[in-house]
Formats: C-alpha cells, sequence, structure tokens
C-alpha cells in the first residue's frame, strides 16, 4: 500500500508536468505565427518539430475531425497532380510542402483543443499577445519611430512582421474579435484592461489599409455582436450589447477622425477607402483575370501547375477558388469547396451551444467567415493564421461529438446515459 500511495502522486505530478511542457510548446508555437516575413518562417520549422514529436508520441485524431484531414489531403493531392503539368518546377516543390504543412497543421490544432480544451484559452491568450507585438511593429514602421522601422512597412502601409499588409491586416482580426468578445461580455472593471491592446489591434489593422481587413473586420463583428444578441435570454444583457455596441461604434468614429489629421494619413486612406482600384479595372485587371483564369480551369482540369498563373499574367489570381482550380485542380478546388461548406454548417449547428469552449469557437467561427469572404479578392491558401481558424473550429466539432456520445443512452428506450471512453 505504501509503494502505491507513493506512485499515484508521482503519476499526477508528471502528468501536470507534461501538459505543462506540452501547452507552453503550442503557446510558443502561437506566438511565432506573428511573425512570418520568409518561407519557410520560423513558425513553419518549429510547428513541424512539434507535430513530428506530438505524434511520435499519440497524436489522436478525432472520427469527427477525420474529414478535415481527409479533404485537406485530397486538395494538396491535386496540388501534385497539377504540379505534373509543368515544363519548369522552380519552388514548386517548396510551395506545396508548405501548403501541405499547413494543412497538418489545421489537422493538429483540431486534434490537441479536442484532447486538451483548456488549450483553447492558452491559444487565443497567445495569439493576442502575438497580435500586438506585429501591430506595434507595424505602427512603429508606419510613423518611423526608429531607425530601420520601414522594414515592418509595405508600400507606406503597415505590414509589422509579414510580407504583405494584406496579410498582416487580416491575421489581427480574430485577436481583435476575441477582445470585443471579452469587452462586450466581461466584468466592467477590466474594460480599461482590454481596451489598450484592443486599441493596438485595431489600429494595425487600420494602418495596414488593406480594404479586406477594415471590411473582415467590420462583418466579423457584426457577426458576434448578432450571436451574442440571439444567444442570450437577458433583456439587459441585450441592452448590454446594445450600449456597448453604440459606444464603441461611436469610439471608433472619433478615433478615425483625430487619426486622419495626421498628415499623410487621410491621402492613404481617401485612395485605399475606393472599392474598385487601378489594379482591378485595368485591361488585364483583376476582375479581367477572373474571367480569363476560369476560362483557362475548363481546358486544364488539372490545373496549370502551382503559381504559374502569376507568371503568365504578372499577378496572381487575387481568389481563392480561382487559386484552387489553376494551382490545385479540379480536385483541389472541390476538395476545398467541401471543406469550406462542411465547416461552416458543422460549426453553425452548434455554434450557440452552451459549452466551456463555446466563446473560443464563436470568435474563431466569425472570423472564419470573413476569411472566406475575404478569399474571393485575395489567395488565402497559404494564410497561416486561417489553417488555426479551421483547426479551432474543427476541434469544437470534435468536442461536441465527444459530448454527445458520452450523453446518448445506455440501449435504446433507456434515459440513463453511458459515458464514453475518451
Amino acid at each position: 500500500m505504501s509503494a502505491i500511495s507513493h506512485e499515484l502522486p508521482r503519476a499526477a505530478v508528471n502528468a501536470k508536468l507534461i501538459a505543462l511542457i506540452s501547452s507552453a510548446a503550442v503557446g510558443f508555437g502561437i506566438l511565432l505565427s506573428g511573425f512570418v516575413i520568409s518561407e519557410p518562417a520560423p513558425y513553419e520549422i518549429y510547428m513541424a518539430g512539434l507535430i513530428a514529436v506530438w505524434a511520435l508520441f499519440g497524436l489522436r485524431i478525432s472520427r469527427a475531425a477525420t474529414p478535415l484531414l481527409v479533404l485537406l489531403i485530397a486538395m494538396n493531392i491535386g496540388g501534385m497532380i497539377s504540379m505534373t503539368q509543368m515544363s519548369d518546377l522552380a519552388n514548386t516543390p517548396l510551395y506545396l510542402a508548405v501548403s501541405l504543412f499547413l494543412a497538418f497543421s489545421a489537422v493538429f490544432f483540431a486534434s490537441v483543443t479536442a484532447v486538451q480544451p483548456s488549450l483553447y484559452r492558452l491559444i487565443f491568450i497567445t495569439y493576442t499577445i502575438s497580435a500586438v507585438i506585429t501591430s506595434l511593429l507595424g505602427i512603429a514602421g508606419y510613423f518611423h519611430a526608429f531607425p530601420g522601422a520601414e522594414t515592418f512597412t509595405k508600400y507606406d502601409r503597415a505590414a509589422g512582421a509579414f510580407q504583405d499588409p494584406n496579410v498582416f491586416g487580416p491575421f489581427l482580426v480574430l485577436p481583435g474579435i476575441y477582445l470585443l468578445y471579452l469587452l462586450l461580455t466581461g466584468p466592467v472593471s477590466r474594460m480599461p484592461l482590454l481596451a489598450v491592446p484592443l486599441l493596438i489591434i485595431t489600429s494595425g489593422i487600420f494602418f495596414s489599409f488593406s480594404r479586406g481587413a477594415w471590411g473582415m473586420f467590420a462583418v466579423s463583428a457584426v457577426l458576434l455582436t448578432g450571436c451574442l444578441f440571439l444567444q442570450s435570454r437577458s433583456g439587459m444583457f441585450r441592452l448590454r450589447v446594445v450600449i456597448m455596441t453604440i459606444a464603441a461604434l461611436s469610439l471608433l468614429a472619433i478615433a478615425i477622425i483625430v487619426i486622419l489629421q495626421l498628415p499623410g494619413v487621410s491621402d492613404m486612406f481617401t485612395q485605399r477607402a475606393h472599392l474598385e482600384q487601378s489594379y482591378d479595372t485595368a485591361r488585364l485587371g483583376r476582375f479581367a483575370r477572373y474571367g480569363l483564369g476560369f476560362q483557362m480551369a475548363m481546358e486544364h482540369p488539372f490545373g496549370i501547375g502551382p503559381l504559374v498563373f502569376g507568371k503568365i499574367f504578372g499577378e496572381d489570381t487575387h481568389d481563392i477558388w480561382l487559386k484552387m482550380l489553376m494551382d490545385y485542380g479540379w480536385l483541389g478546388f472541390v476538395s476545398f469547396l467541401t471543406l469550406v461548406v462542411w465547416t461552416i454548417t458543422a460549426g453553425f449547428r452548434i455554434l450557440l451551444r452552451d459549452r466551456p469552449w463555446q466563446p473560443y469557437l464563436l470568435c474563431a467561427y466569425v472570423a472564419f467567415i470573413g476569411n472566406i469572404g475575404l478569399g474571393t479578392f485575395i489567395d488565402i491558401d497559404h494564410w497561416r493564421h486561417m489553417y488555426l481558424l479551421l483547426g479551432l473550429v474543427w476541434g469544437a466539432i470534435a468536442l461536441e461529438y465527444r459530448h454527445q456520445q458520452q450523453m446518448r443512452p445506455a440501449w435504446p428506450g433507456s434515459s440513463t446515459p453511458v459515458i464514453a471512453a475518451g
């Protein structure tokens, strides 16, 4: 008995230590996601190692998350088939290797959150920290706050530690939505603490001068507010949501008016605020390339090869659906479309259910909707945060599946639930 009594605490301590180390490892990976200046980025290298180690020690993929794995692999097989249509591979193998890694990263996040739901909070906190840091870098770069700060800008727009302001801006949307959720639902005493990082992140989104990021944040915020309003049956809470929304919109309007008084900001804002830019409507502009690309897709069912479209027309597809057809062929297109529809449908079914992980699902889901909407005007197949969002939503789908399995009746007609293992 003495040996057993000493063994149990030691086993418990070891389990806690392993959980702590694994949580820290995941959190550090999320922290790195805000620094993607080149490919492969430190995020890819670190996460590839982490996924490999985790797989060696028993990475469990939930049955409910199997469609995520199958459809992402099918999409990448489409890319490999498309590669056979190329005469010069150039950097294509590296490009597809990154695509495959990102697919596995989505499955990884879905798997670890399904097994350890407490990781949701850690992921959102570290993501927010990463977003604040890269936002500060982008803002400092925009205002030339120190020598060399222009490294964190591109085209006179804040880019943070990213290659492109059009990726930097959308990356900031999820943590911005998360902070907005905490503001709308948390105690009043915490509002000043939440307002500071939210202000930094929304400033980063603004100074990215990304029309897509502006629209994506606005749409996601509206969806979040609407879901909170529908979810609650409390009249007082609904009134609070309305008042907080009006207050937030008023403060945002005042902040924009003040920011527009800064030298150069007004001109850039006026230029970027137009729905159409010259590169959209030119003879071979973005919209014209859409038509040409979809016509090519009918003639090349296996695609034309990753990145080839940009070499032909001088500009990339700037449309995720056309991107799939050109770079991943019809197989990739159908796989990605099925995955998007499945994710939106399955996520919607469980969106407002009272679960411990529901706040994180809600934030990830509305941000995912925003990303997909934005994908109509830009390529998102290599956005790290896009695959993280997929993983977060499918992790919740897997958790709900396990919850339902645990609550199923022991036998037909019985009201006694069976607690399923795992």
